[in-house]
């Protein structure tokens, strides 16, 4: 269409005005690519969200052993990724390796212990045990009746088959996919450790652009966190599980080092360890040695669960003050979402969120100094 129109006046130009852009709609639009855009993000990774929180929190708590390493090779970033990788894939999966070890040599042991149930059935049930309140009496009938009797004892146990069998199913998709997560996050750290001075840039200022100044001093509460939590459980069950290892080695109890382990992994849940070491002084009791019995729930009780009492508060004090619901509400739940790995990632995301709900609600903001100096230190 031409705007320019000829007539006996002369020579005009009559074009419409274009309409002006409307500022609401096109950021609107914006808005809406960018919200789609990222939900598409989230949706891709969304099957490795847990291996790369992992990992960001594995890089994040051994960061300073990482510079230290760095240093130590001449500030070659790639060899000291590499080399605290490895490391950290040690440690991660040292402990598997060992309970696959110390299970494949206990697995005939656990044979001749299963044969001999199968032929003999129980032995006689302890005399003690009638003599516990409400339900003594209950139990040593019930035992009693698959006393010496192999073949009453597996058809009791026959029913028990399917629910077992699913029950030993569903532990073992938990422990296989806690396993591969853990894989994953470690690779994964590799590229954390390698970039992760620029990523903690970009985390930083994206942070300021919502938070000001403020924005060193929140990941400043998210580094202490994250740092004492992971610090306090593993510090708290590696000193479990070597305390009750020796203990079990102590007593004779077969199959040390790997209920070791065991107690190295129940440690996070409150009642975990109680359960190894109190499974073991009975089974010591059982095959008389009442002394040993007596020591190992002692050892248990005065040392290994003392453990738990005074080193994990201590640890996690030192980075995040946080009450004892929130560190067991993020294992259990972790443990429901996460599966095995939860144990860990659980705590920290919930003393996390905690401790910036806590800094966001308080009454007292913080020091504008400690603000500014939080601001001048590299994150």
């Amino acid at each position: 269409m031409s705007c320019l129109t000829i007539s006996k006046q002369g020579i005009s130009f009559t074009c419409p005005m274009p309409a002006m852009p409307n500022p609401s709609s096109d950021r609107f639009l914006a808005i809406l690519a960018l919200t789609l855009l990222g939900a598409g993000c989230v949706l891709v990774l969304w099957p490795f969200l847990t291996a790369l929180v992992w990992a960001a929190i594995l890089a994040s708590t051994s960061w300073p052993a990482f510079l230290w390493l760095d240093r130590l090779v001449g500030e070659r970033r790639t060899l000291a990724a590499t080399l605290m990788t490895l490391l950290v894939t040690v440690v991660l999966l040292g402990p598997v390796v060992v309970v696959a070890a110390a299970l494949a040599d206990n697995v005939a042991e656990l044979g001749r212990a299963a044969a001999a149930l199968t032929k003999e059935g129980l032995p006689d049930a302890p005399s003690w045990l009638a003599s516990l309140p409400l339900l003594g009496q209950s139990i040593q009938d019930y035992w009693q009746q698959f006393a010496h009797n192999g073949q009453k004892l597996m058809a009791e146990l026959e029913k028990l088959a399917k629910p077992a069998q699913a029950s030993a199913l569903a532990g073992g998709r938990m422990v296989g996919q806690g396993v591969l997560d853990m894989g994953l996050s470690v690779f994964l750290a590799f590229f954390f450790f390698l970039h992760g001075e620029a990523l903690a840039s970009r985390l930083r200022i994206a942070l300021e652009r919502l938070t000001g100044l403020r924005a060193a001093y929140l990941l400043g509460i998210v580094r202490g966190t994250v740092s004492g939590v992971i610090y306090g459980i593993l510090g708290t069950a590696l000193a479990q599980g070597v305390l009750a290892a020796i203990g079990f080695v102590v007593a004779g109890v077969p199959g040390a080092v790997l209920l070791g382990v065991a107690t190295f992994f129940l440690s996070v849940v409150p009642v975990g360890p109680p359960l190894v070491w109190g499974g073991a002084a009975i089974w010591l009791f059982q095959q008389g040695q009442p002394s040993w019995a007596v020591f190992v729930a002692a050892w248990g009780f005065f040392v290994v669960s003392t453990v738990d009492n005074v080193i994990k508060p201590f640890i996690i004090s030192r980075g995040a003050s946080l009450p004892f619901a929130v560190v067991c509400l993020g294992v259990l739940g972790g443990v429901l979402a996460f599966g095995v790995i939860g144990a860990f990632l659980g705590p920290t995301l919930l003393a996390v969120g905690y401790r910036l709900a806590t800094e966001w609600t308080a009454t007292k903001a913080a020091p504008s100094a400690e603000v500014e100096s939080e601001a001048e230190k590299p994150s």
